[in-house]
């Protein structure tokens, strides 16, 4: 298909064709450090919350458990 249009649109000489080549790679290489940037940033957040969270549950756990005593009060 490509082949019938060649006489319409004619194809970029070569030294074209190798900088967009070298602007793709550049492009992808970016994007692939911004998207790993990214994703350290997230998991970082993740665990300082998850460690907040951690923390939270074993100063639950240590606590006085009021609705224990309701519970027993309707038994």
């Amino acid at each position: 298909m490509a082949n019938q249009f060649h006489y319409i649109i004619p194809l970029p000489p070569p030294e074209t064709q190798d900088i967009f080549a070298t602007y793709q790679a550049t492009r992808q290489f970016y994007h692939e450090v911004q998207i790993r940037t990214q994703l350290q940033q997230y998991c970082a957040w993740y665990f300082t919350t998850a460690e907040c969270h951690r923390q939270e549950l074993e100063q639950m756990r240590s606590e006085i458990n009021v609705f224990s005593w309701f519970r027993r009060a309707r038994s």
